[in-house]
């Protein structure tokens, strides 16, 4: 994963953004009807259930709308809540409020479906010793809120981007030349660029599998599509060689049989592109 300097800037470039898509030249609803010296208070209701995420970006948000603005925290991410409770109290500018609610409320709706969909996986993998992790299958623009769920919600980051690992995939092999070609050649060019990225390769069957092994500097082998029987004799095969990881439709169904494969981990596209918004609401109190 990228650094924190990193990741804060990409945060901050999607305020930044978000910001100047929502608002553009003035919230002239709230320039219309609302006096710019008026004073308001709002509370962050719950009307769903799950792990509430995205408090922090919240604070960031309302900072960078209004350095003025005043928050009241009740409750932190990576809590559990239900219908009814609030999660903080926002006082300020009662214009510069309504200017953030929609970032915010877009944010933590989505930051929080993701962090719940990923402590479902994460207790289906309780005792098991198999981390799940994300993937780049994530919104255009909003990577980083939805990484940042994932670990609130309990898992682990995958690479950020295409920039921070290597990730040598069917067809990277295919256009390649195959498996030995495509390794050895990523070899050659991080140490001509001086770059130190570590290497994951996937592989789509057992004699990949033996071909990957067979060269070294791999850090990770993703074991994708196979079935539970082809897993487990994956693992064996590579055993303290290097890390697994398992990938390809897997689901809250069969999560539970790949981790007891023995695989260290379990990638899901599902954290971040299948999940509903949680209902939350900014009323004005």
């Amino acid at each position: 994963m990228i650094s924190k300097e990193q990741f804060d800037k990409e945060i901050e470039g999607i305020i930044i953004n978000a910001i100047r898509e929502d608002v553009g030249d003035g919230d002239h609803s709230s320039l219309a009807c609302i006096p710019a010296s008026a004073q308001g208070k709002a509370k962050l209701l719950v009307k769903d259930e799950g792990v509430i995420a995205g408090v922090e970006f919240a604070k960031q948000v309302f900072a960078y709308v209004d350095a003025n603005m005043k928050v009241e925290t009740l409750i932190e991410d990576g809590s559990h809540v239900k219908y009814g409770d609030i999660v903080f109290y926002v006082e300020g500018a009662s214009q510069s409020i309504l200017k953030a609610e929609r970032l915010v409320l877009n944010a933590m709706q989505r930051m929080s479906a993701i962090a719940t969909k990923t402590k479902q996986f994460v207790d289906l993998l309780e005792g098991t010793g198999t981390k799940i992790l994300d993937t780049r299958k994530t919104t255009p623009g909003i990577r980083a809120l939805e990484k940042w769920a994932v670990k609130i919600g309990g898992g682990e980051n995958h690479r950020f981007a295409l920039y921070d690992m290597i990730m040598l995939k069917d067809n990277h092999i295919d256009f390649s030349g195959g498996i030995t070609k495509a390794i050895n050649k990523t070899k050659q060019y991080l140490k001509d660029s001086k770059r130190d990225l570590k290497i994951i390769v996937e592989a789509r069957n057992l004699e990949e599998i033996k071909e990957i092994l067979e060269t070294e500097g791999v850090y990770r082998i993703l074991i994708d599509n196979f079935n539970y029987e082809d897993t487990r004799t994956a693992v064996r095969l590579i055993g303290n060689q290097c890390l697994t990881e398992s990938s390809g439709g897997i689901n809250e169904k069969t999560v539970r049989k790949y981790a007891e494969c023995g695989v260290d981990y379990i990638s899901s596209g599902a954290l971040t592109h299948s999940v509903y918004n949680m209902d939350l609401s900014l009323k004005a109190v």
